[in-house]
């Protein structure tokens, strides 16, 4: 197993049981964008050493976007153990993260392929679901959660091209992905999108990439309610702080803040991609959430949200 030794992950498992996770401070780190998983330290917990798998996907087929590291990782790692196949896409620079999650796909059984580009053009996303749809046969699950971001202290600190890029990345790809999607997407299909508490509470240093984040809520509940009658649910994530790429690899926080990062949550650490993993598991599965559609799910490490 790419995983390690089974006594090494049975270890694991056991601390994990404890509630061990890593806390901060963590090492002072600065990384270049886009940031790889592999350079980060202490490494992502993604694999999920204490999930229990019970069959939720066989035989589906699912494209994550932002698939190489991070929550994307841990997605795509759980939905292969729940027996579906994988499309993942990243940057190219991120290629080295990606072959590590295409290893730990294949060790759980099922195929993975590896889709890089850029979801700045709309033309690429319309190629990334008919490359998906071409290479694994068909197309059961959407997850769109790769995002960019950088911190600016004012708003005056936002060049024109950040915040058009932001919201490229963020909601105009998350568009033009549903709207290739969605011909080939049957009842009991599933989107499922990545947003963020910034979305719920704001973020006075992340004023482009929360209002991104409200954005894509509001637009989960729109599109949710124009599908419903066409059976495919359409829900969000929500995380509070989650201990990936993204945020050493922000060009406006400092390597002495990304040693503290997630410190302020209740508590007293980030999240890491496994524990928010499982969210989008329940969200693809029709066992656990037919019912369910148009919903924000916060997952802030016990921050609280009426939103």
């Amino acid at each position: 197993m790419a995983s390690g030794s089974v006594g090494s992950r049975a270890s694991e498992r056991e601390e994990l049981s404890k509630g061990n996770r890593p806390k901060p401070p963590f090492p002072e780190q600065k990384r270049k964008k886009p940031g790889l998983e592999k350079d980060l330290n202490p490494k992502p917990e993604f694999a999920g050493s204490t999930y229990k798998t019970a069959d939720k996907l066989t035989g589906k087929v699912a494209l994550v976007t932002g698939g190489d590291s991070g929550i994307g990782r841990s997605v795509a790692v759980l939905y292969a153990r729940e027996g579906a196949d994988v499309a993942i896409n990243y940057l190219p620079e991120e290629q080295e993260d990606a072959e590590e999650t295409k290893r730990f796909i294949e060790a759980a059984g099922r195929r993975c392929e590896l889709l890089p580009g850029d979801l700045n053009d709309r033309d690429f996303c319309r190629k990334l679901v008919a490359t998906t749809i071409k290479k694994l046969g068909k197309l059961d699950i959407l997850v769109s959660n790769a995002a960019h971001q950088n911190r600016k202290e004012t708003a005056e600190d936002i060049t024109d091209d950040e915040w058009d890029k932001t919201f490229r990345v963020n909601v105009d790809a998350l568009f033009f992905l549903c709207r290739a999607a969605l011909p080939h997407l049957k009842h009991g299909s599933s989107i499922i999108v990545t947003s963020s508490e910034t979305g719920l509470f704001g973020s006075k240093r992340l004023l482009d990439y929360s209002s991104t984040k409200g954005a894509i809520n509001a637009f989960v509940k729109a599109l949710a309610q124009n599908l419903v009658e066409k059976g495919i649910r359409v829900n969000a994530v929500a995380p509070g702080p989650v201990w990936t790429p993204l945020n050493a690899a922000d060009e406006g926080k400092p390597a002495k803040d990304v040693a503290h990062f997630g410190e302020k949550t209740p508590m007293g650490r980030p999240g890491q991609p496994e524990e928010i993993a499982p969210a989008y598991v329940f969200f693809a599965s029709e066992g656990d959430s037919s019912f369910i559609t148009g919903h924000v799910l916060p997952i802030m490490g016990g921050e609280v949200s009426s939103g």
